[in-house]
């Protein structure tokens, strides 16, 4: 278990450092996107070399935010048990020149669930990692890119959504008048679009969603309030879909108290374990 986060990595041995590796890898649509894959890494673990390891895809938030190769002590809690991660910069993160911005123009949704598709199908061809055993898990705008690719494509075997979005109609409802355009520039215009909102929210095609998924929320989010997971989990547990909800009283967008970083990485873990034993 995790018994202790530091923001320095004067506490992280370095043969527990797993390093970043960028890759552009082709997309299902014929372009290219870009990400870091760490390698799992625990010198005192022995992974039997026929044996691949599993794979946990991370989405970032914004959405046309970024990641960076940076040390995140959070990713090297996932290498140091065993998984490989990858960090993607889906087409519409910042960082590699305004067309590449462009990308998520109308297609949030679309072009991020191909790209963190296609980053699974280029490390399994490249036999890094075990197909069978593929998770992904993002925050907020990244958590719906993670309800989204659940729903939408079948690569995965387990999600992760903290404090993410089921349906986009009722973010376009609850949300402020600024952020408001954001949405439209990603999606389109609402309401005079509401179609796309819901073609395009996972709360509406729950019947296509299929494995399992873990949300973490905390119950004083006004960004994202904890409806939007409420309405998730209360589908897919009368679906029959494995479900695990689980709740920060005192926290809001984004988990700030140590204590609570620590119970959502090991709840998240408990997770996957589980599922993947099942496989």
């Amino acid at each position: 278990k995790l018994t202790a986060l530091s923001n320095t990595a004067k506490a992280v041995p370095e043969d527990f450092i797993s390093p970043a590796h960028p890759i552009t890898f082709p997309t299902r649509d014929g372009e290219s996107a870009h990400g870091f894959f760490y390698a799992p890494k625990n010198p005192d673990v022995k992974q039997p070399t026929e044996q691949l390891p599993p794979l946990l895809v991370m989405c970032h938030g914004g959405p046309t935010g970024a990641t960076e190769s940076s040390l995140n002590l959070k990713i090297q809690f996932w290498t140091s048990r065993g998984f490989a991660v990858l960090d993607v910069n889906y087409r519409g993160s910042t960082g590699y020149g305004k067309q590449y911005r462009a990308r998520l123009k109308n297609n949030w949704g679309i072009t991020d669930v191909i790209d963190v598709c296609s980053g699974v199908d280029y490390l399994a061809a490249q036999q890094l990692i075990d197909k069978n055993k593929v998770a992904i898990r993002g925050s907020s705008a990244g958590g719906y890119t993670v309800l989204a690719a659940l729903t939408f494509s079948d690569v995965f075997k387990a999600g992760a959504s903290l404090y993410g979005i089921g349906d986009l109609e009722a973010l376009a409802r609850d949300t402020h008048k600024f952020e408001a355009h954001y949405l439209d520039s990603l999606v389109g215009e609402y309401p005079a679009q509401k179609a796309i909102y819901q073609e395009r929210s996972p709360i509406h095609h729950i019947e296509q969603l299929n494995c399992p998924v873990i949300f973490l929320q905390g119950l004083q989010d006004k960004v994202v309030p904890p409806a939007q997971a409420e309405a998730m989990v209360a589908a897919l547990q009368k679906k029959g879909i494995m479900t695990k909800y689980v709740t920060f009283e005192e926290e809001g967008h984004g988990f700030r108290q140590a204590h609570n970083i620590q119970r959502a990485l090991n709840e998240e873990l408990a997770f996957y374990l589980t599922v993947f034993s099942k496989n």
